[in-house]
C-alpha cells in the first residue's frame, strides 16, 4: 500500500512538474501588450572609424562617444573586439558602459547557417556558441545572428531546412546560457518577409526571435514587409535609409516607428548608420528625430 502511495503521489508530483514545463511549438507572433521603445546605437554606424586606414576609435571610444548622446544602451557589433577577446575585456567594457549610465542591449556575429551537416556547419555553430559566451559576460542579452546564401550546388529548399536545424541547435546552447538569437532580415534567403518567416516560423525554441532590420527589405514595398516583421522582432536596427524596387531613398522614420507601435514592440531600437554624411554629424541629428517620436 505504502509503495503504491508513493508511485501515486511521484506520477502527480511529475505530471504537475511537467505541466510547469513550457512546451516547443514553432514561433508565432510575440504576445504583447503596449509599446515601450528605447534607443540604442550600433557600433557599425562608426565602422570607418573603428577599422581600416582612417581608424581612430576603438570600441571604449564608441562607448564614451554613445554616452554623450543620451542613448539607453550600445550594440558593440562583434567585428570591433580586438583579437583575441577576453573576459577581462568584456569586463571592462560591460563596466566602463554602465558607469556611464548605458547598457548593453546586444550584439552581433558574423555567421552562414545554410551549409550541409559536416564541418562548415559546425564551424559556424562553434562561432556562435563563443559569441554567446561573450555575450554572458558583457550582459548583451540578444545576439543578431544571419542565415546566409545557397551554397554552390545545393537548392534554397535544402539551405532553409540546413538553417532552421542549425539555428535549433544553436538557440539550445543559447538557452542554457540565457542569451537570445535574433535572424536578421539580410538577403540570401531570408531577403524578403515571406522567406524569413518560413525560417522563423520552423523555430521551435523560446530562445529565438527576429532582429528586424528596417533597411534590407529591398522589394516595391518595404513597409510592408516590415509590418509582416515586426510581430516576431525581440530587437530591431533601424536605419535611415529604404531601397524600395531598386531606388534608395530617406526612410519615413514616422512611419517605422508607427510599424512598430502598431505591433506593440517592446525593446531597443539601435541605430545602424549607414548613409554617406559624416555620422558623427548625422547620428546625433538622427537619434534626436527618433527619440520624439518613440516619446
Amino acid at each position: 500500500m505504502k509503495n503504491s502511495r508513493r508511485a501515486f503521489v511521484k506520477g502527480i508530483g511529475m505530471a504537475g512538474l511537467m505541466g510547469l514545463m513550457p512546451e516547443a511549438h514553432a514561433m508565432e507572433p510575440i504576445p504583447r501588450r503596449g509599446t515601450h521603445i528605447k534607443l540604442s546605437l550600433a557600433a557599425y554606424s562608426f565602422r570607418d572609424y573603428l577599422t581600416g586606414k582612417t581608424k581612430s576609435m576603438a570600441l571604449d571610444d564608441f562607448v564614451d562617444l554613445a554616452a554623450q548622446y543620451d542613448l539607453d544602451a550600445v550594440e558593440p557589433t562583434s567585428y570591433y573586439f580586438p583579437e583575441p577577446v577576453t573576459p577581462e575585456y568584456l569586463h571592462q567594457l560591460r563596466r566602463r558602459a554602465f558607469v556611464l549610465g548605458l547598457g548593453v542591449s546586444g550584439t552581433a556575429v558574423g555567421n552562414t547557417f545554410t551549409h550541409p551537416p559536416g564541418p562548415e556547419r559546425d564551424k559556424e555553430i562553434a562561432h556562435v556558441k563563443k559569441w554567446v559566451d561573450h555575450a554572458v559576460e558583457m550582459s548583451a542579452p540578444v545576439i543578431r545572428i544571419f542565415a546566409g546564401t545557397v551554397q554552390k550546388g545545393t537548392t534554397e529548399a535544402q539551405a532553409r531546412k540546413w538553417c532552421v536545424e542549425t539555428i535549433e541547435q544553436s538557440c539550445e546552447y543559447a538557452g542554457q546560457r540565457g542569451i537570445i538569437l535574433a535572424l536578421e532580415n539580410h538577403g540570401g534567403i531570408v531577403a524578403t518577409a515571406d522567406q524569413l518567416l518560413s525560417i522563423v516560423r520552423e523555430i521551435k525554441s523560446p530562445w529565438f526571435g527576429v532582429n528586424l532590420d528596417t533597411g534590407n527589405f529591398r522589394g516595391p514595398n518595404p513597409y510592408e514587409e516590415m509590418a509582416q516583421a515586426a510581430p516576431y522582432a525581440v530587437t530591431v536596427q533601424v536605419k535611415t535609409e529604404i531601397s524600395a524596387a531598386g531606388k534608395r531613398s530617406d526612410a519615413d522614420l514616422g512611419r517605422l516607428v508607427e510599424i512598430l507601435k502598431k505591433a506593440q514592440y517592446r525593446g531597443f531600437i539601435a541605430l545602424e548608420y549607414e548613409a554617406k554624411e559624416d555620422p558623427k554629424t548625422a547620428v546625433p541629428r538622427h537619434l534626436k528625430t527618433l527619440r520624439k517620436l518613440i516619446s
